[in-house]
């Protein structure tokens, strides 16, 4: 097999094909572990792989290629292919030194009662508990081999490439470039900052990040056999027999090769597939080193080897052209390579605040494409056996998949529960009642509150199924429109200020939990209760809590069976404190950081005091913390119990209550692939706005989208300023957020008014409608606009 001639820019023409590799592989290389394991019938195909190198069958068509690339069965997924091994050497004694691929997922899930009762969230699985590796993993290290020694500098580099532009002979880059990635001591010779220094720690790879960026950046604009000859010594590298554990110059080779430009073309993809299955199955060790070294790269850089990733991983399911690749029954362990490297660079990320790009950067939407719940009931239903599932690793999977796993996944799980009731009702030769397919809550406007407790309490058993509302003596059948009013009034009443349950702060603009001990904390359950039914039927509220809210949302993610155990708490700082409540936390900031005597200068001691219906209360921090001075010496300390307590401590019961109710709706798997700025999302819809989206998928009720007034209305609010567009999807819609479909998604419609054009826009926000009046001009549909959606009553606004 020759590989593919790359588009300008790449050359791979000549490189050594298939049976030549193999060969080589035969000469020195011993088969991986996992190839192995595969038995027989594995190495039969590998043996008739081999006589049909030289001209590889075309693979399915796409769709085949993506149930193909997803394949479960009994073999491992790490099963060889045979065209190319490049895996490590297991002979003799260094069979037992290597261990398999880390497996980055969760435990065999079966039912609740088998988890423990700690977060089992697979997003801290897959930061590979970076920073408490036991100390076994940490040493000893094997002794590096000697470097051969290179003196070329950046800028005699530069100087090579300016001549051989000016000149057109590309001899001495070309010997450069060649010499440089024939092997990983080669590599190190030229990148490593100092060839007699182990650099053996996670602060510093040793890598001369300048002059590997240099080289790169100049790579694509060489001629065709420099380029060639690049990818023809990284072959050389990848082949080479490996006994033993890695050293820290083998990892150094890995983490700059990663970053070859090269790879971004599919016809390099072989190579760059061993490349990847050599670094995912190295140990959990080097990849500590990996993760560390990783998050050193510039931005720029890293975003690039996370977009290479993300785009192997797209092409390999979805290939442009299928004849392109070797068939997918030979390289089923491409993909799983890939996702698991790129999730050591999703630890790098998550270790950096702020992190190095957003953790949407990581989101692959070819995976929207694909059976998503084949992929969850794989996850759910075989955990951590060898069956790959992206599910193992949920950054990889958008917003807008989760959605639809979470949403497929209550939908059977009403179907399931509504079945049952069905069952129940024929077994006792009752007559079926369609209602009981529903969960049906009947409220009186002027007992609202009370009305939805009772009615969520008395059917409990019902939460999960499909909700319909009906107001007590209002006639009308709930098509979603009632629902959302039922959730708009009970959100807004509960939020109210004088109703005592959460704390509006003005300068963060959002609610927290009121500390107040009461006897009764049941309307907290109904809030998330509320929380989790509006996210199970694809309501968006309008809520303003803080990102920790959503942190403690999620711990753990599962509710623990053991009702002792500590629901809602998580690790705080000072940043999150700095969300809720702004003043406080900048002068808990400046204590921190206060040069004078803090003891002597503050007085304070390990206390805190609240006012509670007119009395202030004192609370120890700490056992006999009243009596315990604040020092210079244990001002962290104090801070940190200070935080604790107003965001754990002083709530737990309040957040127990809240935490309850929303898993009593919610209570899925599913959240275990999300994090909390999602559930945020899930609940509360996108902060991002698209007006021009809006304008595509607007519906209109007496208008043409050609009319001149709906013409002068969208160059208005297109117009506007991000706060008054925000403004006018709060007063059409009751938020000012978009659902996780997008802005196709608010079914948002424009009606036309035949009242008077001296009256302002009226909007009907159960069915995300504005009535406009047909006004004569643009400016006064603008004036009008803008007095009628500044002057809307919001939600926490006073």
């Amino acid at each position: 097999m020759s590989l593919q001639s790359p588009p300008a820019g790449t050359a791979t023409a000549g490189l050594p094909h298939s049976a030549e590799l193999e060969q080589e592989r035969e000469q020195g290389s011993a088969a991986p572990p996992e190839a192995e394991e595969d038995g027989e019938d594995e190495e039969d195909e590998e043996e008739e792989g081999e006589k049909e190198r030289d001209k590889l069958p075309p693979i399915p068509a796409a769709c085949g290629a993506a149930a193909g690339g997803l394949e479960r069965g009994a073999k491992n997924q790490f099963s060889t292919f045979s065209s190319f091994i490049t895996t490590i050497n297991q002979k003799k004694e260094g069979t037992g030194n290597r261990n398999s691929p880390t497996q980055l997922v969760i435990p065999s899930i079966k039912n609740v009662r088998d988890l423990p009762s700690i977060c089992l969230d697979v997003r801290q699985k897959q930061r590979i508990s970076i920073d408490t590796l036991p100390q076994e993993l940490k040493a000893p290290v094997p002794p590096e081999p000697s470097l051969p020694i290179r003196n070329k500098t950046v800028k005699d580099f530069q100087d090579d490439i300016e001549k051989a532009k000016s000149s057109g002979d590309w001899k001495a880059v070309h010997d450069f470039y060649s010499t440089t990635f024939d092997s990983f001591l080669e590599i190190n010779a030229v990148f490593k900052v100092d060839v007699n220094s182990p650099f053996n720690t996670t602060e510093d790879s040793g890598i001369n990040a300048k002059f590997v960026n240099v080289v790169y950046d100049a790579l694509l604009n060489t001629p065709q056999d420099v380029q060639k000859s690049v990818l023809k010594g990284i072959i050389n590298g990848l082949l080479q027999e490996w006994k033993g554990p890695r050293t820290k110059d083998d990892l150094r080779a890995y983490c700059i090769l990663l970053q070859n430009p090269q790879f971004s073309n599919t016809s390099t993809y072989v190579i760059y597939a061993h490349l990847l299955r050599q670094i995912a199955a190295l140990t959990e060790a080097d990849h500590h080193f990996l993760v560390h070294w990783s998050k050193k790269i510039s931005q720029r850089r890293f975003k690039q080897v996370v977009d290479r990733l993300l785009q192997f991983i797209s092409l390999r399911l979805f290939p442009a052209k299928p004849e392109e690749f070797p068939p997918m029954v030979k390289c089923t362990w491409w993909i799983p390579s890939a996702t698991k490297v790129l999730a050591l660079f999703n630890a790098a990320n998550s270790l950096i605040s702020p992190p190095i790009i957003s953790y949407t950067d990581f989101y692959n939407s070819t995976l929207d494409h694909i059976d998503l719940m084949e992929e969850y009931h794989n996850w759910q239903c075989y955990g951590n056996s060898h069956r790959f599932s992206f599910c193992q690793y949920p950054f990889i999977i958008s917003i807008a998949a989760k959605k639809v796993i979470i949403q497929r996944d209550s939908e059977q799980q009403m179907i399931s529960i509504a079945r049952q009731s069905l069952v129940d009702k024929v077994s006792r030769r009752q007559k079926p009642d369609m209602n009981m397919l529903f969960l049906n809550v009947k409220v009186r406007r002027t007992h609202l509150v009370s009305d939805s407790l009772d009615e969520l309490t008395r059917k409990r058993a019902d939460l999960k199924k499909k909700l319909k509302v009906t107001f007590v003596g209002e006639a009308g059948l709930d098509m979603g429109g009632l629902t959302k009013e039922w959730f708009l009034l009970l959100i807004r009443q509960i939020f109210h200020p004088d109703y005592g349950m959460f704390t509006y702060h003005k300068d963060s603009h959002c609610h927290w939990f009121s500390s107040f001990k009461c006897d009764n904390y049941s309307e907290f359950r109904l809030v998330g209760a509320l929380m989790g039914l509006a996210v199970y039927n694809s309501i968006t509220l309008d809520i303003r809590f803080p990102p920790c809210c959503y942190k403690k949302l999620l711990s753990p993610p599962i509710v623990p069976c053991d009702h002792n155990t500590l629901v809602g708490i998580c690790d705080v700082t000072l940043d999150d404190l700095f969300q809720i409540m702004p003043e406080l936390a900048h002068g808990l900031s400046e204590l921190l950081s206060y040069e004078g005597n803090v003891e002597e200068d503050f007085y304070s001691t390990f206390q805190v005091f609240q006012e509670e219906f007119g009395v202030i209360k004192s609370y120890n921090l700490k056992p006999n913390g009243d009596k315990i001075p604040v020092t210079n010496q244990n001002r962290k300390e104090y801070v940190q119990l200070y935080v604790d307590f107003l965001l754990n401590k002083s709530i737990y019961k309040q957040f127990a209550a809240f935490y309850y109710g929303f898993h009593s709706v919610c209570a899925s798997y599913a959240l275990l692939l999300l994090r909390p700025e999602e559930v945020e999302i899930l609940v509360c819809g996108s902060p991002e706005l698209d007006m021009s989206a809006l304008q595509r998928s607007t519906q209109y009720e007496g208008y043409q989208k050609t009319d001149v007034t709906i013409r002068y209305f969208w160059d208005v609010v297109l117009g506007f300023s991000l706060d008054l567009q925000k403004k006018l999807l709060h007063f059409a819609t009751g938020s000012d957020r978009v659902p996780v479909g997008g802005m196709a998604d608010l079914n948002f419609k424009i009606s036309k008014s035949e009242t008077s054009t001296n009256w302002l826009p009226v909007a009907h926000t159960c069915f995300n409608q504005l009535c406009l009046p047909p006004y004569k001009n643009k400016k006064e549909l603008k004036q009008k606009l803008i007095i009628g959606i500044s002057n809307a009553e919001g939600f926490g606004l006073e």
